[in-house]
């Protein structure tokens, strides 16, 4: 078993981590975390006790994030992904487009969707 995890550069990318750390503690399986940052990533919160294993960001700068983390679990078989969502307002919920949305529709393994706690 596999957790993956798409990192973002943003506190729900960071939210999304943390939540995938303590996944893959809870299973005792290995993480794979897809850096979609613009740098290298911060795993001091992974702790002990979890094998995270980071695969960055391949190919053209333009390329689309959510393209790659499908690709990613094409090549890596994970059991679940797990992605942050944003608080969003009634009229937010409706606009399309959005990367965690287009991963939690067209992701092939089940994925767990965690928001920042309230008041984040």
């Amino acid at each position: 078993m596999t957790v993956m995890v798409a990192v973002t550069d943003s506190p729900e990318g960071r939210n999304a981590l943390d939540s995938a750390v303590a996944e893959a503690r809870t299973l005792a399986t290995d993480l794979v975390a897809v850096n979609l940052t613009l740098g290298s990533l911060d795993l001091s919160s992974a702790g002990d006790g979890v094998n995270v294993q980071v695969v960055d960001r391949s190919g053209r700068e333009d390329r689309d994030p959510v393209e790659a983390v499908l690709d990613e679990i094409d090549s890596h078989h994970p059991d679940r992904l797990v992605i942050g969502l944003k608080r969003r307002s009634r009229v937010g919920k409706a606009l399309l487009g959005s990367v965690s949305q287009r991963l939690l529709l067209e992701s092939p393994v089940p994925v767990l969707a965690v928001k920042p706690e309230a008041g984040s």
